[in-house]
C-alpha cells in the first residue's frame, strides 16, 4: 500500500472515529439532528416497501440481514444500507421505517418510500414485476402529508417538514433496468443516450419541485455511481478489455453532468430551498482506501437476476468484499460512502456542501405552496 492510500486510510478511521462520537453525543442527549427524515430512492435504499408486492426485486429473505439485527428485512444488503447509516449519524434511535409498514406514531420521525427497482420514469423495472416508481413515491409522501396536516395542524406540519431532511437517489435503474436492456424496453430505439438523458434530468426536476411543494426544504440529491462497475453490468455487457463497462460509466457521468446545473437552477427559482448534490461517483472512485480484496465479484451466490440465491452460504470475509449481490454494495462499503457524504473529506463529494453542513443551516418557516 502506497503512503497517500496509509494516510487516506488514517483520515478514514479518524472519520470514524469522530462519527461514533457523535452518535453517542447524540444518544445521550436524545434529540436528533432534525425531527424527521424523509427517504425517496430505489434499491439502494429500499427496506422492505417492495416485500409485499408481486415482483422479483424484493429480498426478503436469508442470506440478505446476514449482519443486519432483526435478520432480512427486505434491504437489498447483508446490513446497513446508506440511509440507515445516515439516519444514525443524524442520532435517530430507530431506522426509519418503509411507508409501506409505518404507523401513524412513526411518520412524525419520517418514513422511507424507497422501492426497488423504481426509476424516474414509470415504466421503469417493470420488466420485473411491480415496483413503486418515483412518481407513486411521491403521491405516498402526500398521504404522509395529509396524515401530518391532520395530526398537527397544517402550520405545525409545515414548520416541521420544512425542518426535516430529505433524500432522493434516483437515475440507477432508468438505464439499468429501461434504457440498456432494449429487450424489454424502447427507449434506447427511440432516443439517443443524449436525448434520453436530457428527458430523464427535465423528469427528474420536476419531482424535486414537488418534493418542495410538499414542505421539502433541506433536500439531499445523490447522483449516480459507477454503475458499469457492477458485476452484474460485467456480466451481462462484458468490458472489452477494460476494467469496467465504460458505457454504463459514461452514461451515468451525463447524467450527473446535467444533474448539478439543475441543483443551481433549483436552488435559485425555490424560496428558502437548500439543495444539495452528493458526488457518489468521485467517492466510488476512491474507495480503494478500503483496500477491498475482491472488487467485482458478489459476495453471495447470485441469480441471474443479480440477486442472492436464497439460503445460499455467502462469503465469510464480507468486509473485505465490496459487493453483496451482483448488484448492491456491502455494509462496509454503505458505511464508508455516508460517511463522505455526510462530512467530505473531499470538497468534489459534494456540493455546494455536505450534509453535515445542511442540517446545521437556521431556515425560517418556508410556507409550502
Amino acid at each position: 500500500m502506497t503512503m497517500l492510500a496509509h494516510e487516506m486510510k488514517r483520515l478514514w478511521m479518524v472519520l470514524v472515529l469522530f462519527m461514533v462520537f457523535s452518535m453517542w453525543q447524540h444518544c445521550a442527549t436524545g434529540d436528533p439532528l432534525v425531527p424527521c427524515y424523509f427517504i425517496f430512492g430505489d434499491s439502494l435504499a429500499d427496506n422492505g416497501n417492495n416485500n409485499m408486492l408481486q415482483t422479483l426485486a424484493k429480498v426478503d429473505y436469508a442470506p440478505y440481514g446476514v449482519d443486519f439485527p432483526n435478520g432480512p428485512s427486505g434491504r437489498f444488503c447483508n446490513g446497513l444500507t446508506v440511509v440507515d447509516v445516515i439516519a444514525e449519524i443524524l442520532g435517530f434511535h430507530s431506522y426509519i421505517p418503509p411507508f409501506a409498514a409505518a404507523k401513524e406514531a412513526d411518520i412524525l420521525h419520517g418514513v422511507n418510500y424507497a422501492s426497488g427497482a423504481a426509476g424516474i420514469r414509470d415504466e421503469t423495472g417493470q420488466e420485473l414485476g411491480e415496483r413503486i416508481c418515483m412518481n407513486m413515491q411521491l403521491q405516498n409522501h402526500h398521504k404522509t402529508v395529509q396524515n401530518l396536516i391532520g395530526m398537527l395542524g397544517n402550520e405545525s406540519a409545515l414548520r416541521n417538514l420544512n425542518k426535516c431532511l430529505y433524500s432522493v437517489g434516483m437515475g440507477n435503474n432508468d438505464y439499468l433496468n429501461n434504457y440498456f436492456l432494449p429487450q424489454y424496453f424502447p427507449t434506447s430505439h427511440e432516443y439517443t443516450l443524449e436525448k434520453y438523458t436530457q428527458l430523464l434530468i427535465e423528469q427528474y426536476s420536476q419531482q424535486l419541485r414537488s418534493l418542495y411543494e410538499l414542505g421539502a426544504r433541506k433536500l439531499v440529491v445523490f447522483g449516480l455511481g459507477k454503475i458499469g462497475c457492477v458485476p452484474g453490468a460485467i456480466d451481462t455487457y462484458g468490458t472489452n478489455g477494460s476494467a469496467c463497462v465504460e458505457l454504463l460509466n459514461n452514461a451515468s457521468q451525463l447524467f450527473n453532468s446535467k444533474l448539478l446545473p439543475v441543483i443551481d437552477e433549483l436552488n435559485d427559482d425555490l424560496p428558502d430551498a437548500k439543495i444539495i448534490y452528493i458526488n457518489n461517483y468521485k467517492i466510488g472512485e476512491d474507495s480503494t482506501v478500503l483496500d477491498f480484496k475482491v472488487n467485482n465479484t458478489a459476495c453471495c451466490p447470485s441469480s441471474t437476476i443479480g440477486q442472492c440465491i436464497p439460503d445460499q452460504v455467502p462469503c465469510q470475509n464480507r468486509t473485505q468484499y465490496m459487493f453483496w449481490d451482483s448488484f448492491h454494495p456491502t455494509e462496509i462499503f454503505n458505511i464508508f460512502y455516508a460517511e463522505r457524504s455526510y462530512s467530505a473529506l473531499d470538497p468534489s463529494y459534494a456540493y455546494p456542501y455536505d450534509i453535515r453542513h445542511l442540517i446545521s443551516l437556521d431556515q425560517g418557516v418556508a410556507e409550502a405552496k
